[in-house]
């Protein structure tokens, strides 16, 4: 019996992003890395700097998914209310840090301001994800992690932290086809009803590289999928197979 996937949403929190103003770069970021580490990206959402749209979307994708990874809206700024919403969204007050409130304080100094220090306030029952090298640690609250909007930053933690998340991989067929997609669609269609376990996809392309489609197929069990790739190629007329690999 295969090793049930482990599922994982996105959510990106940002009215710079919904206006256009800022590129959303995590996003194909975290689809990347979760894919590498065998987990499910099931979910990618982007929402507003608004305590209620966040503490609403954290709450279901942490009811409906293993892993949850919010991006953005943990500085210092009146717009950064991530942590408030996340905290509503267990039903739960925000208390202060020590921990975050020292790295703090030894980063930017002595005397800051009140509305400075809220990046200290954390829901309560949230826990730092202490990494060795990392000066300022994720913040987890049961199966919730967030992390900063700038992509550099989030990357340098989230690299940090990602075997904890590594699960049995994906196997990954490809077979490029010099044939329009419509005069494949039942060798595909046969296969993915054969190998329910495999994951079929179809990706029409220019033609400018030498082929037109690019068919995928993947799978956590090996040997299924390579079962699943020679029953396709056998459906396939051979001469529309530009190469697979």
């Amino acid at each position: 019996m295969l090793e049930r996937s482990r599922t994982a949403a996105v959510i990106i929190i940002g009215n710079e992003i919904l206006s256009g103003k800022t590129r959303d770069e995590n996003s194909p970021y975290f689809a990347a890395q979760l894919r590498a580490l065998g987990v499910d990206l099931s979910l990618v959402t982007v929402i507003p700097d608004i305590v209620e749209d966040i503490a609403n979307t954290v709450s279901e994708c942490s009811r409906r998914f293993d892993y949850v990874f919010t991006s953005g809206g943990v500085g210092p700024t009146h717009d950064d209310v991530t942590f408030e919403g996340v905290a509503r969204a267990f039903g739960v007050g925000l208390a202060e840090n020590a921990q975050l409130t020292a790295l703090i304080t030894r980063k930017c100094g002595e005397g800051l301001s009140r509305t400075a220090m809220r990046m200290a306030l954390l829901p309560e029952g949230a826990e730092l994800v202490n990494v060795e090298g990392m000066n300022f640690p994720p913040v987890r609250i049961k199966n919730v992690y967030v992390l900063p909007g700038v992509p550099e930053f989030l990357r340098a933690k989230f690299e940090k932290i990602k075997e904890r998340f590594r699960q049995k991989p994906f196997y990954i067929k490809r077979v490029y086809v010099e044939e329009d997609e419509c005069r494949i669609a039942d060798a595909l269609s046969s296969t993915a009803q054969e190998f329910e376990g495999v994951e079929i996809g179809s990706y029409p392309k220019s033609g400018n590289d030498g082929f037109r489609v690019l068919v995928t197929l993947e799978s956590r069990d090996e040997a299924t999928l390579v079962r699943a790739l020679e029953r396709l190629l056998g459906l396939l007329p051979s001469k529309i197979v530009v190469k697979t690999e």
